[in-house]
């Protein structure tokens, strides 16, 4: 064998030569094969490995990529989890803190609403004495004309009329006459109230004054009047009605009354009340209407042929003695009020 035919090439393990480098003696050609054949491991090796292990390849580690992206998620949504925590923490602290403001407030609210009812309960016993003893004061003629004189009784009639009105809107009109507690301080009030209207229009210089600066208040009355029921408070609509029927003791009153369109029907209304007082008070309105036959003429031409003729005969026949010395009065008018009447048509064929 030649010199030639061999080559040195370095051990395939440093173990061989532990105290230094080592070569080994193969034949050329066995390298030369040697390397033919690491090239055509290279050429083929592509080939003999096929694409679906590629894919597989490629797909794994776009899953390592996307598990550890879940992981970098997870951990994110962990990390905000734990902040959402912290927050329904201080959400339900804020929560209990303010139920606990919230029962504390709606106790001062029940506070103030007993508060408040005991001073309404006392103003309205206040306003009730003061009134009934304004009430008794005003039957006396001289006490009105100070008032008069104060020039404060504009503002009163205002507030009186107001007051009224409230009143009477807030009665409950399912409940029944004999269920209503009429000695009550509201009661009171609305009545003294009411009574110091009716004594002041029961003196000239109050029922001039009414008549002239306080058709706001007689408005009022008459509409009232027409709200409440049959049997309900029967004291305070005996009350507005003698009002009323003071004004129409003055001509200017008589007029402002008498242009309402709607006083005949409240007027026949009250005629069938259940309350022989209210019934009589509502004849005597009308009886004086009828009374002052010029001025019905003018104001009213047609209101003889409206009259509640029937219903006034059968109070007529009232057990109540005043009510049926009324009535029948009223029946002797209407008759002296129709006998000019007839007498001119008979002229006239």
């Amino acid at each position: 064998m030649q010199a030639s035919d061999f080559t040195k090439v370095q051990p395939l393990s440093s173990r061989e030569d532990p105290g230094g480098d080592c070569f080994v003696r193969v034949h050329k050609r066995d390298l030369e094969r040697l390397c033919t054949e690491v090239m055509q491991l290279r050429e083929f090796v592509p080939k003999v490995i096929n694409g679906d292990f590629l894919d597989a390849l490629h797909k794994a580690r776009s899953l390592d990529t996307l598990r550890e992206q879940s992981q970098q998620q997870q951990q994110q949504l962990k990390q905000e989890c734990l902040h959402l925590c912290s927050r329904l923490d201080a959400a339900q602290s804020e929560c209990q803190r303010e139920r606990e403001e919230k029962l504390v407030l709606r106790e001062r609210l029940w506070e103030s609403r007993e508060q408040l009812q005991q001073q309404a309960e006392f103003c309205t016993g206040l306003g009730a004495a003061t009134c009934t003893v304004l009430w008794s004061a005003s039957r006396k003629e001289e006490a009105v004309r100070d008032v008069l004189a104060d020039g404060k009784l504009e503002p009163f009639l205002s507030v009186a009329g107001q007051t009224l009105e409230s009143f009477v809107k807030s009665l409950d009109e399912e409940e029944k006459p004999q269920q209503q507690n009429y000695n009550s301080h509201e009661h009171q009030f609305v009545l003294a109230l009411a009574g110091v209207i009716a004594n002041l229009a029961a003196v000239t210089c109050g029922r001039d004054f009414i008549s002239s600066s306080a058709h706001v208040l007689l408005d009022t009355l008459m509409q009232l009047l027409g709200l409440m029921k049959s049997g309900v408070f029967p004291k305070l609509k005996v009350l507005m009605l003698m009002a009323l029927y003071n004004v129409s003791l003055s001509v200017n009153g008589l007029t402002y009354i008498s242009e309402s369109p709607a006083l005949l029907s409240l007027i026949c209304t009250l005629l069938e009340d259940r309350d022989s007082e209210v019934c009589l008070q509502a004849l005597r309105l009308l009886q004086s209407l009828l009374v002052e036959g010029d001025v019905l003429a003018q104001i009213s031409p047609d209101l003889q042929h409206s009259l509640p003729v029937e219903k006034i005969r059968q109070l007529a026949s009232s057990r109540h003695s005043a009510l049926r010395q009324t009535a029948q009065e009223m029946l002797e008018d209407i008759n002296c009020l129709t006998k000019p009447r007839h007498t001119t048509i008979e002229k006239e064929q």
